[in-house]
């Protein structure tokens, strides 16, 4: 169901989790590729390919396509570090993160608000990385996806709230005008954590 979230297995040490939440038409997507880019050399940064029930080539994300007896199979299996249901999908972040982190790595996954609560459990040090824009730049993103009517759009953004709400380590970044500005600042951002990371003793 819509929503739904499911439990999450044991807190994970060291390293910090990256979650990357905001709504449809922020950018979060084009964020974590020039994020990727720039730290394509880094053997200390890690980008997730989250595990998600469907196509493989559907929607923009690189993703592990799945079934939903497959994602039950990997979840019963302990395959999963947290796991998720929203919009009719199942979500998955690789169990396999936790060696990162046990590393003290840093490791940045494509998140969701709704399930930051999971996140939190799943992740001993967690940073979310809200990524918004303007009301008026969302919906002018969306409308030039072609996927939903104007009058859809304007009801979607009505429902959603573009704050994260709950205790949670949080920066915002504005991705309402340049692009290369909002790349910058998620760069500076993840830029700090690895120089908090390695000035704390492991």
């Amino acid at each position: 169901m819509d929503g739904r979230e499911t439990r999450a297995w044991p807190i994970s040490p060291a390293g910090t989790l990256a979650a990357v939440v905001g709504p449809s038409g922020a950018g979060k997507d084009s964020l974590i590729s020039i994020a990727m880019a720039h730290f394509s050399e880094r053997p200390d940064v890690h980008f997730v390919k989250r595990i998600i029930t469907r196509d493989k080539d559907a929607g923009s994300e690189d993703h592990t396509g799945v079934s939903a007896e497959e994602f039950e199979i990997m979840r019963l299996e302990g395959s999963f570090a947290v796991h998720w249901d929203a919009h009719g999908l199942r979500y998955g972040i690789p169990a396999s993160v936790n060696e990162k982190l046990a590393l003290g790595h840093l490791v940045i996954a494509n998140g969701s608000r709704s399930a930051l609560h999971l996140f939190s459990r799943a992740f001993q040090k967690l940073l979310v990385i809200n990524v918004t824009a303007r009301p008026e730049v969302l919906a002018k993103r969306l409308e030039l996806r072609g996927r939903e009517s104007s009058e859809d759009i304007r009801r979607r953004l009505e429902r959603s709230s573009l704050e994260v709400t709950g205790d949670f380590n949080t920066v915002t970044i504005d991705n309402s005008c340049l692009l290369a500005d909002a790349g910058a600042q998620m760069i500076a951002l993840l830029e700090g954590v690895l120089c908090e990371s390695t000035a704390q003793p492991q």
